[in-house]
């Protein structure tokens, strides 16, 4: 679905009628989401070796919160086979899906939701997403890794979870609001499983803190130019890498500091691409690995326009 064409709403998904296999994205703003051209430049691959994706087709609606029970409800009875949830809807839907994937109950949110006969199962790859684009952008594993991740948000809470399940060796989080901070360790410390979680605030790191750690930014601070550094790199002790979930701009703040420095450094694309495969997966039963390189072309492509 073309940018240009007005984003279809709710009023949009009372009247909807399609023949085919509907995917959609739910968000609030969606117009710029890149999960159309990704999806559907996977599916335009996929349906060249099988005609049963040639009828598959990805959309994109505008959902405010408030009416994501009812675009939920009427998605389900017009027959869309999958949805994929963005902010702010992630959080919202875990009260409105009959069944979670328990490797997202930790999470406390869900961006990809599967039809089933009478509801919705709910699934998160952020996670996924995550620890595959370091792998493939930093030759790196969470798993053994001692991680300072940066934010307390809901982006943070499901790196971290993510962190913990590959068994990090140490996971410290970094955040200015102490209240927030305390709360999502408090949330965390059950899955921990021995693995030490502390947190500070980003303008007083403890000297504690290990060198050759993998840093993570899962903050909004580097979407405007004029946004303040998430944390100064040169506080650290030598980090060995940093991963800014952040995609556009393509190079932060965080990023152009890791380059100056000379740290091994890759923005969010990658996150985005193999969690959108993910997703994919989910609903097709095709690897995510089949699919993420057409959607990183298609991902690069639309950013590039």
């Amino acid at each position: 679905m073309s940018s240009a064409r007005p984003v279809p709403t709710l009023r949009d998904l009372e009247s909807w009628s399609f023949a085919g296999t509907a995917l959609a994205v739910f968000g609030h703003p969606i117009g710029h989401s890149l999960s159309p051209p990704m999806h559907n430049a996977a599916l335009a691959e996929l349906a060249r070796a099988d005609a049963r994706f040639a009828s598959w087709e990805y959309f994109r609606f505008e959902v405010h919160p408030d009416d994501l029970p009812r675009a939920l409800e009427l998605a389900h009875a017009r027959g869309f086979h999958g949805i994929n949830l963005t902010v702010p809807h992630k959080v919202i839907a875990v009260a409105h899906v009959r069944e979670i994937d328990p490797s997202a109950r930790p999470v406390g949110a869900v961006n990809t939701l599967l039809r089933t006969a009478g509801n919705w199962q709910g699934f998160n790859t952020d996670g996924y997403g995550l620890n595959a684009a370091v792998q493939e952008t930093l030759g790196r594993q969470l798993s053994g890794a001692h991680v300072i991740l940066l934010g307390a948000g809901g982006a943070a809470r499901g790196a971290a979870v993510e962190c913990l399940a590959r068994r990090c060796a140490s996971l410290w989080i970094a955040n200015r609001t102490r209240q927030n901070l305390d709360a999502l360790l408090d949330q965390l410390r059950p899955f921990a499983s021995g693995i030490p979680v502390h947190g500070f605030a980003p303008d007083a790191p403890p000297p504690q803190l290990p060198s050759g750690a993998l840093v993570i930014n899962a903050t909004s601070a580097g979407l405007r130019p004029a946004d303040p550094l998430p944390i100064d790199l040169g506080m650290l002790p030598a980090p060995a890498a940093v991963f800014d979930m952040i995609y556009n701009p393509a190079r932060t703040s965080l990023l152009q500091q890791a380059q100056s420095r000379r740290i091994p450094c890759s923005n969010g694309l990658a996150m985005l691409v193999h969690q959108g495969a993910k997703s994919l997966e989910i609903w097709s039963g095709v690897p995510a690995t089949r699919t993420s390189p057409a959607m990183q072309i298609a991902a690069r492509a639309a950013l590039g326009a």
